[in-house]
This record gives C-alpha cells, sequence and structure tokens, in this order.
C-alpha cells in the first residue's frame, strides 16, 4: 500500500461521538490524564449544554481525544464560542485528532452563526500556539496570572472571527 493510502486508513479509524450524561466519565478521565487543572461541576455542566460544540474523539474505538466548549452571549446578542479544553493523548498525537475535533468546532460555529470562537493558552504551550495559529487563530491579549498552582500562572488569549470565514464561503 502506497503512503497515501495509509492517511485514508488513518482518518477511517478516527470518529467523533457526543458527550452525554452517560459518558460524560470519559470526557471526567481524559481531562486528568491530559491536563494539570482539575474541572469542577460547572466546566462539565458547561460543556453538556454546549450540545454538538464539545466532543469525544475516538481512535479505533478507543477514546482519546475531546474538545469541550461552552457557549457565551456577548454585548449586542451574537454568540461566541470559547473552547475551555482540547486535548488528545500523547501517543495519538499527530494523526489529524485534534485537527479533526478542532475543524468541527469551526465548521459548526459558521453554520450556527457564532461570531468568535476563543481560547486560553499557557503562554510557553508552544505547540499549542502553533497548533490554532494553521487555523487562523490570533493572539489578542496577554492575561497575567491566570492559572493558579501552575507555572507559568500567564495566558495568551486566542481568537479566531467566524464572520469571516462565512463572507469567505
Amino acid at each position: 500500500m502506497g503512503a497515501g493510502g495509509r492517511g485514508v486508513e488513518m482518518a477511517a479509524a478516527i470518529s467523533l461521538d457526543g458527550v452525554r450524561d452517560k459518558n460524560v466519565m470519559q470526557l471526567k478521565k481524559l481531562n486528568t490524564a491530559l491536563f494539570p487543572v482539575r474541572y469542577n461541576d460547572k466546566y462539565y455542566a458547561d460543556a453538556l449544554a454546549s450540545g454538538d460544540f464539545t466532543k469525544l474523539a475516538y481512535f479505533s474505538d478507543i477514546c482519546v481525544g475531546s474538545i469541550a466548549c461552552r457557549l457565551e452571549k456577548k454585548e449586542g446578542g451574537a454568540i461566541c464560542v470559547y473552547i475551555m479544553t482540547l486535548g488528545v493523548l500523547a501517543p495519538y498525537r499527530g494523526l489529524g485528532i485534534g485537527t479533526k475535533l478542532l475543524s468541527h468546532v469551526l465548521d459548526l460555529s459558521c453554520k450556527q452563526n457564532t461570531s468568535e470562537v476563543y481560547l486560553h493558552v499557557q503562554t510557553n504551550n508552544d505547540d499549542a500556539i502553533a497548533f490554532y495559529k494553521k487555523f487562523g487563530f490570533e493572539i489578542v491579549d496577554t492575561i497575567q496570572n491566570y492559572y493558579t498552582n501552575i507555572s507559568p500562572p500567564d495566558c495568551y488569549v486566542l481568537s479566531k472571527s467566524i464572520a469571516q470565514d462565512r463572507a469567505k464561503k
């Protein structure tokens, strides 16, 4: 089989599923493995309330990643999407799973007339910053001492305007 066939095979092995009450424990387990922060009940309530904006990623039926979002209403009534977390277990990185998760949220944001997608990234997380920049996110702010109990405590706010994407389509 040629190299081109392997990519198709890999993509076929990746599937997304919604987060519901019955599988929210999968999200909790992933977060414990992926992030240095413990998330509270409000995080999980927001993730569930976001509906299709929160997804679990499976590779060959193994839960290996997730994206969890919160929908926020801005002044003037515009809806924006806040990516609370996006993570993929280390052995499964580089297979397109994070790309599939983020692309899903960006596509859904376009369809649902949201104005913006934004997130916070720890200032030393160069891989995450580069990943989001590939999708057109820009650093729009720096917040000092955003995180507690992890170093460095500062974060960047990365944002992508969805209105611009809709105009291009």
